[in-house]
């Protein structure tokens, strides 16, 4: 790339953070020459807008392999010659070999306050453990997840009751506050970098639909985190009734006392009331205000 050139633009995108990444650097008038995203899941809620039909709307080539570690995958990546490349909520680790293409570099915008919360699902697991702040940080990518140089983050707060997807719209945000004051530097290869603190780095992987499982014993408040942590859009928290229906629990309100009686007089996980529908936990109860009754899935049913 010449010092008159335009630095061309590799961008890998999901999600409503990719979205607006993604429809800011073309504001700013980068020269984005292909955008990889991803298929849907038809077995996941969507509740993010399409990235790639933003970039076809803009006349952007766009990709959704299966896997970038795939030899053509490659060699068409090389050929897109990328001066720089991000990664905006995109959701495979994207392999060394094509980090080092770009000679200005290669960002990724991760959803926490690195290094914390390092690794997959970053607002779920903050909010399940109760965290009181969160963010966006953009940082170098390099082989080890989310370990890079921080190139800038800002910070947003978790409500004592707001749901992880109430947080991911602010974490939504914050990401494009971090990209907008940081696009002239990124482009021209001025952007600051900061090394992480290793030793204060915390790392979580991937959720499942079965990580939603109640575990009674636990606190109310504890569970009620999990409850906002999972709760729509997400596959939500659940308890396994009878032997063939599943409570999946949409919202609820920990109680420290049911009709003046302790939890200790019940068991948890014990139903001690209908009207309304209250649960003993470990050291109070759960009045459940939102769920509904599901089918147990047939691979439960074998166990």
């Amino acid at each position: 790339m010449s010092s008159q050139e335009a630095p061309r633009v590799l961008v890998f995108a999901y999600s409503d953070v990719g979205y607006d990444c993604l429809e800011l650097l073309l504001k700013h008038g980068a020269e984005v020459v292909g955008v990889f995203t991803h298929e849907d899941n038809p077995n996941e809620e969507q509740w993010f807008r399409c990235v790639a039909d933003l970039a076809a709307s803009k006349g952007i080539p766009v990709f959704k392999p299966k896997s970038l570690k795939d030899e053509a995958v490659f060699q068409g990546l090389k050929d897109l010659r990328p001066d720089i490349i991000f990664s905006f909520y995109y959701r495979n680790m994207i392999p060394e070999a094509v980090l080092d293409l770009p000679s200005l570099g290669a960002f990724n915008m991760h959803g926490s306050l690195l290094p914390k919360y390092r690794g997959r699902a970053p607002v779920n697991w903050a909010v399940l453990h109760g965290e009181t702040q969160i963010g966006a940080t953009l940082h170098t990518m390099v082989k080890q997840a989310d370990a890079g140089d921080m190139i800038d983050q800002e910070a947003v707060s978790i409500g004592p009751r707001e749901t992880a997807f109430e947080v991911m719209r602010k974490v939504q945000q914050a990401a494009c506050v971090v990209l907008e004051r940081q696009v002239k530097a990124l482009l021209t290869g001025t952007a600051p970098r900061i090394p992480q603190d290793d030793s204060q780095a915390t790392y979580f992987s991937g959720r499942k639909p079965e990580d939603g499982r109640i575990d009674w014993t636990q606190s109310a408040q504890s569970i009620f985190n999990l409850i906002r942590a999972v709760t729509h859009p997400f596959p939500g928290a659940f308890t396994d009734a009878f032997e063939n229906k599943r409570l999946c629990i949409w919202w609820a309100e920990p109680e420290m006392r049911f009709q003046d009686k302790p939890s200790s007089d019940f068991k948890p996980g014990e139903c001690v009331s209908q009207e309304p529908l209250m649960i003993a936990t470990g050291d109070g109860f759960l009045k459940i205000t939102e769920c509904e009754w599901q089918d147990l899935p047939a691979s439960a049913n074998a166990n």
